[in-house]
C-alpha cells in the first residue's frame, strides 16, 4: 500500500518559508503541496504561479500544485513553467473537463481531478482512466485549519469502487482535518496520498508529526 504524505504550505509560516521548505526536505514526507484559490472558486486567496516558481528553487520534492480557481484551463502552461510537477483541477470550475486534462498531460504533469465534499463521485466515471488522482476534500475549500467531514470515508469506498470497477491505476489523495487520528483510518482504507497543513506547522516538532502521520500503524 503507497503511503504518501503532502504536506500544505498553506499552513507554514510564510515568514520563514525558506526554513520549512528546508524542514520538509529533511523529513520523511513525500511531496509539496500548494494551494492555489482565486477568491472567487473559493472564498479567500492565496498563492500565484511566482510563489510556485520560488518554492522550485529550494524544494527536493515534488510540487503537487491544486488550482481551487475558476477557468484553470487559462493557467495550464503558466504552472508548467514555474515548476508544477502535479496540477489538480476542480471538476466543478470545469467545463470542458477532457480538453482540460488532456491539456495537462501534454504539459507532461500528471493531472488530478479535484471534488468538493458535496459532489458524487460517480461523476468523474468517464474520466476515472484518464487521470492520475482523484483529490477528495475533507472539508469544503478555501480555509486551513477546518473539521474533517466524516461522509469522506464514505466517498473513498466509493472512490476505490470505481477506480477498481473500471480497472484504473488512479491514486486517491484525500485534503482536509488531516490529523494523526484519521490519518491511519484513511491509510487504512484506501487513501493513497494524504494532505496535512495545520497538524503538522502548529506543532513544535513537525518532522516527528510528519514520522507518525506516515507510520501511524506503528503506534
Amino acid at each position: 500500500m503507497r503511503k504518501i504524505l503532502a504536506p500544505s504550505l498553506l499552513s507554514a509560516d510564510l515568514a520563514f518559508l525558506h526554513r520549512d521548505i528546508k524542514m520538509l526536505n529533511e523529513s520523511e514526507s513525500d511531496w509539496f503541496h500548494i494551494d492555489i484559490m482565486d477568491s472567487s472558486f473559493v472564498p479567500n486567496i492565496s498563492f500565484g504561479s511566482l510563489f510556485v516558481k520560488h518554492v522550485k528553487k529550494y524544494a527536493k520534492k515534488p510540487l503537487d500544485v491544486h488550482l481551487m480557481i475558476l477557468q484553470p484551463e487559462k493557467y495550464i502552461e503558466q504552472y508548467k513553467n514555474s515548476g508544477a510537477d502535479h496540477l489538480h483541477i476542480h471538476y466543478e470550475a470545469c467545463i470542458h473537463l477532457n480538453r482540460t486534462i488532456s491539456a495537462i498531460k501534454k504539459c507532461d504533469m500528471k493531472v488530478g481531478v479535484a471534488i468538493n465534499p458535496h459532489t458524487p463521485i460517480f461523476l468523474l466515471k468517464d474520466v476515472i482512466k484518464d487521470i492520475d488522482f482523484v483529490l477528495l476534500m475533507s472539508v469544503n475549500p478555501g480555509y486551513s485549519g477546518q473539521k474533517f467531514i466524516r461522509q469522506t470515508y464514505q466517498k473513498l469506498e466509493e472512490t476505490k469502487d470505481l477506480i477498481l470497477k473500471k480497472n484504473s491505476s488512479t491514486l486517491i489523495e484525500v485534503d482536509g482535518g488531516i490529523n494523526l487520528e484519521n490519518a491511519s483510518v484513511l491509510f487504512n482504507n484506501g487513501a493513497d496520498i494524504l494532505v496535512s497543513g495545520t497538524t503538522i506547522f502548529s506543532s513544535s516538532f513537525p518532522k516527528k508529526i510528519i514520522h507518525k502521520m506516515k507510520f501511524c500503524n506503528d503506534f
